[in-house]
């Protein structure tokens, strides 16, 4: 199974879809896992599952933000996302925000 720790500015409406799902009312204090990264830097996230991916999520008060944007409005991620509904693929230019665990 793939893992992937992805910032909330790199979410996508499948991920989105996931976390308000998971989290309809947002998450609590127990939902975080706390690790540290391959640069020693204590990550706080939250995880989301697919079939073949974990995610990791790291946590802000943005994702939150984010989050509830979404669930009262998701017409607005529908219009921007309609041709990619797949999982981001990682480049080299995504590799400070988003890591393989």
């Amino acid at each position: 199974m793939r893992r992937v720790i992805v910032d909330y500015k790199k979410l996508n409406k499948e991920i989105l879809d996931l976390l308000v799902e998971k989290f309809p009312f947002g998450y609590e204090p127990e939902d975080i896992i706390t690790f540290r990264n391959a640069q020693n830097e204590v990550i706080e996230a939250v995880e989301v599952r697919t079939e073949d991916t974990i995610y990791l999520v790291k946590v802000s008060k943005r994702l939150a933000d984010t989050m509830e944007s979404f669930q009262d409005d998701d017409s607005d991620f529908d219009d921007e996302e309609k041709d990619s509904t797949d999982t981001p693929e990682l480049s080299d230019e995504d590799s400070e925000d988003e890591e393989e665990y």
